[in-house]
């Protein structure tokens, strides 16, 4: 089992100040986030199986483009190499999750905006 850190008592300790919440998106601390993700939230069901994230009751298909596939099979090779089975897809849900939380309805809107024609 693991110990719960309590980060109030820690920056207390050190004299400090807690501000909010810091999150890594890309490079060598990006990953180590996504290795910590992974390592905190994927359980082996009692049942025996794949690990993993025992919130996840919903099942649905995501299709995708060949090169993005190549990617999360690339990033979850290197977090393999961290001694911590992740495929593919369960990296893409992480990373879906990940997104949802930090957009904005008004990214969303961006996202899905019809591009205007050009008048010729």
């Amino acid at each position: 089992m693991k110990t719960h850190l309590d980060m109030d008592k820690i920056a207390k300790g050190l004299g400090a100040e807690r501000r909010g919440k810091v999150t890594a998106r890309a490079g060598y601390f990006g990953a180590e986030q996504l290795l910590a993700d992974v390592q905190a939230r994927f359980q082996v069901p009692s049942g025996g199986g794949r690990a993993t994230d025992p919130r996840w009751t919903e099942r649905r298909l995501l299709p995708l483009a060949p090169k993005t596939l190549k990617k999360l099979e690339q990033i979850s090779a290197k977090v393999r190499e961290q001694g911590v089975h992740v495929d593919p897809m369960q990296l893409a849900a992480l990373l879906v999750e990940r997104s949802a939380e930090r957009m904005s309805e008004e990214e969303a809107k961006e996202l899905v905006r019809p591009k205007r024609r050009s008048s010729r």
